[in-house]
């Protein structure tokens, strides 16, 4: 057993000391590009300011003899685009594949400095995260990298979930969570081929109308994934760390995508994945507050000063709780404006 005193110790001497906290920094859309695709690696000097953090995937939609071209161009992105304050990350091959020791290798001792989070697919338990660990430590001391890499896992199969907890708090460098609906489905043998968002089919009834069960009878539709994003919201709220909506596969329907994405932003999930173009400003407009909320809250805490009490604002009470709430907009509200002029000036911030 591991004493909870060498928690934070690096796993490898010379490696960079684990971090205690992670920081917080914008990330509202997880943007993925092919690394193989010339063409795509030639628009991210354009798309970089766009994005707060941009991935380059070498995992699924990679092609099998397109991984070395793939894991090439990641590196030719890290040593010569200028990132700015946009954060560069990476999802790998999985673990129990042929590609994911040359991944850790070439990345970490080309490019670790430049490269923020190591997103790691189809994690099933906390051994999966000591083993990345570790072997980042060693990466990263052979490399001489002055700071740690961040670790973010995917939820993708049932055995994950069921080790969520486990996997949140396995390590110093976990940075999030993303969900991974499609491989969670087919995992959990879900009948959807849907890529996240709802399904028509799951829905409840309401009841017959003066006893005809053949009448008219309203439907509503419910959301396939509250129960997995909430457990998992919780799991990271336990760790300190990051909880995000995964991919919306259905590009055309942006209307249902907002929709997907405001339901994670509500239970409290920071930012998603974006395919696409067109899903860049759907996460820019849904992970970010609205105006009137920000004042809302600005006006909550200036007017209950140590947050002690309650008080009465237009009718409504305000206590310690509303209080907490309120500084988790305002926090959130404060990070987005330092990064994006226009929200710095609707918030009067």
């Amino acid at each position: 057993m591991r004493s909870p005193k060498d928690f934070f110790q690096p796993l490898a001497i010379g490696a960079p000391e684990p971090l205690r906290e992670i920081p917080f920094r914008p990330s509202r859309m997880i943007h993925f590009f092919d690394p193989s695709n010339p063409k795509m690696v030639g628009k991210v000097p354009d798309i970089a300011p766009k994005v707060d953090v941009l991935l380059g995937n070498l995992e699924d939609a990679v092609q099998a003899d397109n991984k070395d071209a793939a894991r090439a161009g990641l590196v030719e992105v890290g040593r010569t685009v200028d990132m700015g304050p946009t954060q560069l990350w990476t999802r790998v091959n999985a673990l129990d594949s042929p590609w994911i020791l040359d991944d850790l290798t070439t990345l970490v001792g080309e490019i670790g400095e430049q490269l923020d989070v190591i997103m790691v697919p189809k994690v099933e338990g906390a051994e999966d995260i000591h083993y990345v660990d570790r072997f980042l430590a060693q990466l990263e001391a052979k490399a001489g990298l002055s700071r740690p890499i961040l670790v973010h896992a995917i939820l993708e199969t049932a055995r994950g979930m069921a080790n969520v907890e486990e996997i949140c708090l396995a390590s110093p460098r976990m940075q999030g969570l993303s969900l991974g609906p499609a491989d969670l489905a087919a995992d959990r043998r879900m009948k959807t081929t849907r890529v996240g968002g709802g399904h028509p089919g799951y829905l409840v009834r309401q009841d017959p109308q003066n006893g005809e069960v053949e009448g008219a009878r309203a439907t509503y539709q419910q959301d396939l994934w509250h129960y997995t994003v909430a457990r998992m919201v919780d799991a990271c709220g336990t760790a300190g760390i990051l909880p995000y909506y995964g991919p919306f596969g259905d590009i055309k329907d942006t209307i249902a995508c907002e929709d997907q994405f405001r339901n994670a932003y509500l239970l409290g999930c920071v930012g998603a994945w974006s395919l696409h173009p067109v899903q860049i400003d759907i996460a820019k407009k849904v992970f970010s507050p609205e105006p009137a909320e920000v004042a809302w809250a600005k006006r909550v805490v200036e007017e209950m000063g140590d947050g002690s009490g309650a008080v009465m604002i237009d009718g409504k009470m305000q206590d310690d709780a509303t209080y907490k709430q309120c500084l988790v907009v305002l926090d959130l509200a404060r990070s987005l404006a330092e990064r994006d002029t226009d929200l710095a000036e609707a918030y009067a911030l």
